[in-house]
């Protein structure tokens, strides 16, 4: 199936360019390795490519499928959660927003990203998401507190991902100035911007509104059971 547009199916057209270095199974279907990554997809609807999308399902945790199109999870596959969401995408930042110290985060920081995405749930983290990209953070007396850091990246476009802070520390303005910072880093590589937001979290989504990105499409989010 050609998509009219990249990011009506962006696992698809994410691991069949810059991240297929990443993707596991064939024509038929493909997903991201498990360690990095929740998501999967079909080439098309047609039961054979179903079925090879089924037989990739064998991670613990499930697998997740994001479509903006009509696109029925594969048969045989139980639905964990179905939820309704916006992809959104910035060309350009509005002006305005603070500067904050940051600093570049890594393989020595691994361990304390997942920490904070498991305590935090921006979304997917597993033990190699912080490999699918670059991830800037904030830390406070040698602990990260705030990241934000990238996902899928079709040919063109990046999506910026993986942004949290800890209870403790909201409120200060650190997720809304890391997502300048990586958006800025995304738009001056010459791509454009794109992210996901349940299209229930009016507060996330109007956030998003005052940096400068619209809502392109609304996507389902489907989360498969892994197997039994």
């Amino acid at each position: 199936m050609s998509p009219a547009h990249p990011l009506d199916r962006p696992v698809w057209s994410t691991l069949t360019s810059r991240q297929a270095d990443l993707a596991l199974g064939d024509a038929r279907a493909l997903r991201f390795d498990p360690a990095w990554a929740l998501f999967g997809a079909a080439a098309d609807a047609s039961p054979e490519s179903q079925a090879a999308l089924a037989a990739l399902n064998t991670s613990p945790n499930g697998m997740g499928l994001v479509e903006a199109g009509d696109m029925p999870p594969p048969s045989g596959c139980r639905v964990r959660s179905a939820a309704l969401c916006v992809q959104m995408t910035a060309s350009a930042l509005t002006a305005g927003g603070r500067d904050i110290a940051f600093e570049p985060l890594g393989e020595a920081d691994a361990g304390e990203m997942l920490a904070l995405a498991t305590l935090t749930v921006p979304g997917p983290f597993f033990e190699k998401t912080h490999q699918l990209g670059e991830f800037i953070g904030v830390k406070r007396d040698g602990r990260l507190i705030a990241m934000a850091g990238e996902r899928m990246r079709p040919t063109g476009f990046t999506e910026v991902s993986g942004v949290c802070t800890h209870p403790d520390h909201r409120g200060h303005g650190y997720a809304s100035a890391l997502m300048r910072v990586v958006t800025q880093r995304i738009l001056e590589r010459g791509e454009q911007a794109f992210l996901h937001a349940y299209a229930a979290n009016t507060a996330t989504i109007t956030l998003y509104e005052t940096l400068g990105f619209t809502v392109r499409t609304p996507v389902t989010y489907t989360v498969l059971h892994g197997p039994e």
